[in-house]
């Protein structure tokens, strides 16, 4: 696609102000941002839980050397694949980042697909319980029993909004949830709303302080045949390589946050002999696709965002559009 772009410019004194390009993964999140990148002298702060771990380069489909050195990245490459790296923690480095691009003059702009990590920005999170590691090994002897959907079934009883939000095989995330209840006898969304009037600067109009733009398809079948077509090119690439060298580390197991990413869960699986290696390939495009309609899910709750068609003939000039009157108008 041909875009016009006006020349590039002095940043304008934003403060705390960014913007967000949210969206599906799939969905042209990365075009978009190297688009803005040469209109408006901004950096990247990637809002993404997959794409902070180093050695997972191919399955995550991070932004390559070429992209990377086009603009300047953050919270990329950040946490070796043993260590987790928490909503919180997110939170805590983006605040940071927000203030440290602004002073230097430049536009912070969120780019990426976690929608946990957007919300607990703009909306904020309170203080959760810590880990227990007795509740979490009862859950998990629960569903060797009884299996992950049960207990699936069981947080959708005490905690609807969460469990719409969760595919019944998510284990981490609804073991995560389920612990939580256990603990405080309150749903993990009521942390996860209970600050709703929190933002990114402590001020009460963080929606009003960011400009969240999101890539969402008008035909779902779009962005299904680009997932399928971007796993065959992760395939090609040495994707199955990649999840051998981090197997061979030793230290790695199929539990950790950075292996149940989508595509190394599916990846981890087939190399075990659990999952036939045959229905790699459509287990690992199956899992991409919920995973799409999970963060879809997420935008729809977010009545701020500005809807842009990803599969649209203008998507990358409608994208432009906003965020040239956005920087304009706080210039």
């Amino acid at each position: 696609m041909s875009v016009s772009l006006e020349p590039a410019r002095t940043a304008p004194s934003l403060n705390s102000r960014c913007i967000a390009l949210a969206g599906p993964t799939a969905s042209g999140k990365t075009a978009a941002a190297l688009a803005i990148a040469r209109h408006w002298p901004v950096e990247i702060i990637s809002v993404d839980s997959a794409l902070v771990y180093r050695g997972m380069d191919i399955g995550t489909a991070k932004p390559s050397a070429c992209e990377l050195a086009a603009v300047k990245h953050h919270l990329i490459d950040i946490r070796d694949p043993l260590h987790a790296y928490s909503a919180a923690e997110f939170v805590q480095d983006a605040q940071r980042l927000i203030q440290d691009i602004g002073a230097r003059g430049r536009l912070p702009l969120l780019v990426g697909g976690t929608m946990l990590y957007f919300k607990a920005l703009l909306d904020g999170l309170d203080d959760m319980p810590p880990a227990d590691p007795a509740v979490r090994a009862v859950l998990a002897l629960e569903a060797a029993g009884q299996g992950w959907p049960a207990l699936h079934a069981e947080l959708a009883q005490v905690d609807p909004v969460t469990a719409a939000r969760l595919a019944p095989n998510d284990s981490q995330r609804i073991s995560r949830a389920l612990e939580v209840f256990r603990v405080s006898g309150r749903p993990l969304s009521f942390f996860h709303h209970r600050n709703a009037s929190e933002s990114i600067a402590g001020s009460a109009d963080a929606a009003s302080a960011t400009t969240l733009i999101s890539l969402e398809p008008a035909d779902r079948a779009w962005l299904h045949d680009r997932i399928a077509r971007r796993f065959d090119a992760m395939l090609a690439s040495g994707f199955m390589d990649e999840v051998k060298a981090l197997r061979a580390r030793g230290d790695l197991t199929p539990d950790l946050p950075a292996m149940r990413c989508v595509g190394y869960r599916q990846a981890w699986e087939a190399l075990d002999g659990t999952s036939p290696m045959g229905e790699l390939r459509d287990k690992g495009i199956f899992a991409t696709r919920q995973l799409a309609k999970r963060q879809i899910t997420w935008l729809r709750s977010m009545p701020q965002r500005r809807v842009v068609a990803c599969d649209g003939p203008t998507a990358l000039e409608q994208v432009l559009e906003l965020v040239n009157a956005d920087a304009r108008a706080f210039a």
